[in-house]
């Protein structure tokens, strides 16, 4: 499956930003989907994530000011992302893990290139 991100830039703080991960390819099911970041000096961390039949998934930096949703219709999968400070700059990843897949629970199988998203004071 192939995932391509967009909506990513630059935002004040305290602003406001809405990332889209489109889903393409054929002969797959999608069983979860999420978003990552990734800062300096630091690995790719999971933000939020939502797969489904159960409730979304956020880490506690974001709960609050992040929704993650997923159009299954459109096989598109959104962050909306309120309330921006400085921590949330990063790249974003959107990442798809699929309906019987042989890696370990909680790894995705597909990755998208990554979004920008800068935040300044």
């Amino acid at each position: 499956v192939r995932l391509v991100e967009s909506g990513g830039g630059l935002v004040q703080t305290g602003g406001s930003l809405r990332l889209s991960c489109a889903a393409s390819g054929s002969g797959f099911s999608i069983q979860e989907m999420a978003w990552y970041r990734r800062t300096p000096g630091r690995g790719r961390d999971l933000v939020a994530a939502t797969n489904s039949g159960g409730s979304p998934h956020y880490a506690d930096s974001v709960k609050d000011r992040f929704t993650i949703s997923r159009d299954n219709a459109e096989n598109t999968l959104y962050l909306q992302m309120n309330e921006m400070n400085a921590d949330d700059t990063g790249t974003y990843y959107c990442a798809a893990r699929l309906v019987g897949s042989r890696n370990p629970p909680g790894v995705p199988d597909s990755w998208g290139r990554g979004t920008q998203v800068t935040v300044s004071s």
